[in-house]
């Protein structure tokens, strides 16, 4: 079952205020009235609720004399709703450095790996091994894996991905699975790391399962 772009959930004329502020940057009401063909009062309605999801955000316009009209703006959250293909882009960068099976593809994903570890080392460091686990859990959802964990045994836990947030990226090129793995056991050199489940394997999520070393 394919899932439907954050965009296309919208409703229509919510979505249709938000594609016109793309189009056009900063808009009055009254312009997104006559570009949109509905009436002013409409579309401050829509504006309120797109308002209060955090999609657009009110500025006031103050060059022009008496009450100064306000203008409306898409948010950063708004702006991510739109199509990016940030993955094949790099996909088509990488093929061009010489693909999958490159050395020097393959020394970027190292790279990317000692990157993330320099960054995680001041967070777990010192820390009981089950407040680096939870450490690391942070560490994860906040780079976009919407990752969480939980015990499962005495000394065990389960740090679960539910998203690849490089997923096209690792479809074309596995160092980007064992690089993700790497890293994990790295932040983590006092525990045991298994991947017990593998989006690349067929699994809906990438799971691992930590204990003592």
């Amino acid at each position: 079952m394919s899932i439907e772009p954050p965009l296309a959930a919208i409703p229509t004329t919510r979505r249709a205020v938000l594609t016109s502020l793309k189009r056009n940057g900063a808009m009055r009401a009254s312009e997104l009235a006559l570009e949109l063909g509905i009436t002013v009062p409409a579309v401050r309605q829509q504006l309120q609720r797109l308002t209060a999801d955090g999609l657009v955000t009110r500025s006031t316009d103050r060059l022009n004399r008496g009450r100064p009209p306000h203008r409306y703006e898409l948010t950063a959250a708004a702006e991510s709703m739109f199509p990016k293909r940030y993955g094949d882009l790099t996909n088509e960068l990488l093929c061009y450095l010489g693909g999958p099976g490159d050395d020097t593809v393959t020394g970027l994903f190292e790279q990317r790996r000692r990157r993330r570890l320099e960054a995680a080392k001041p967070r777990v460091e010192g820390r009981p091994l089950h407040e680096q686990v939870a450490e690391l859990a942070r560490i994860l959802d906040e780079d976009g894996y919407l990752a969480d964990v939980e015990q499962i045994g005495e000394g065990k836990w389960l740090v679960t991905e539910h998203n690849c947030a490089i997923l096209s990226v690792a479809t074309g090129y596995r160092q980007a699975c064992s690089s993700e793995i790497a890293f994990i056991r790295d932040a983590l050199p006092g525990a045991k790391v298994e991947r017990v489940a593998h989006l690349m394997d067929g699994a809906h999520v990438c799971a691992y399962e930590i204990s003592p070393a």
